[in-house]
């Protein structure tokens, strides 16, 4: 089976390539995202909702089965926020200023800070994954995963992306997830789960 990546992002590309041939169909073959294909417009209302956005705009694209996913990073103490706006947590009401992982990450402890919430009680997160896989004809293949864990006061770490330097997961050992190998990080994240998930799905697809 062949999959063409939605994803234009490096470190998600890796991440995600890595799970899926490591679990499931040895013959799993993942391709990177077409060169030529306009960035997709992910207005929709749930992961869900842009992970099919993508994977849909991939299929049509390519002309082959294609693989997607959506993250968010729900904070309780805002009310579930950036949710699935993770990725463009820092743009403005009008969708603009370009936002990036410093940004988000930046504006993300600044909320968090001006709430008030400096306990670890109150800091309570959860990073969420939706991945989907679209064929050509129609059918979807879906998996979710989730990893609770908290945010914490500063950075810590040098791997990852995203707000990978502020979450520390519940099941770890206290390190954010960006201190952890890719094999540790893996092993409990939110994307690893769905992934794996989806491999193991994959392989009873005809």
């Amino acid at each position: 089976m062949r999959l063409v990546m939605a994803s234009a992002n490096p470190h998600k590309v890796a991440e995600i390539a890595a799970i899926l041939t490591s679990v499931g169909d040895e013959t799993l073959e993942v391709l990177p995202r077409p060169a030529d294909l306009a960035d997709v417009v992910e207005d929709g209302e749930t992961l869900l909702d842009n992970a099919r956005l993508k994977a849909v705009a991939v299929c049509e694209h390519s002309g082959a089965a294609s693989v997607a996913d959506d993250t968010g990073l729900e904070v309780d103490a805002l009310g579930g926020a950036p949710g699935v706006r993770s990725a463009r947590y820092s743009e403005d009401v009008e969708g603009e200023g370009n936002a990036t992982d410093a940004t988000n990450l930046a504006k993300l402890l600044a909320e968090l800070s001006a709430g008030g919430h400096d306990d670890v009680a109150t800091r309570t997160a959860r990073f969420r994954t939706v991945a989907l896989v679209r064929f050509l004809d129609g059918r979807e293949v879906r998996a979710d995963g989730v990893v609770e864990g908290h945010i914490a006061h500063d950075p810590t770490g040098n791997a990852g992306f995203g707000y990978d330097p502020v979450f520390i997961p519940a099941e770890g050992d206290g390190r954010s997830f960006a201190e952890m190998t890719d094999e540790e990080k893996n092993a409990i994240s939110h994307r690893g789960r769905a992934f794996r998930q989806l491999a193991t799905l994959l392989a009873a697809t005809p």
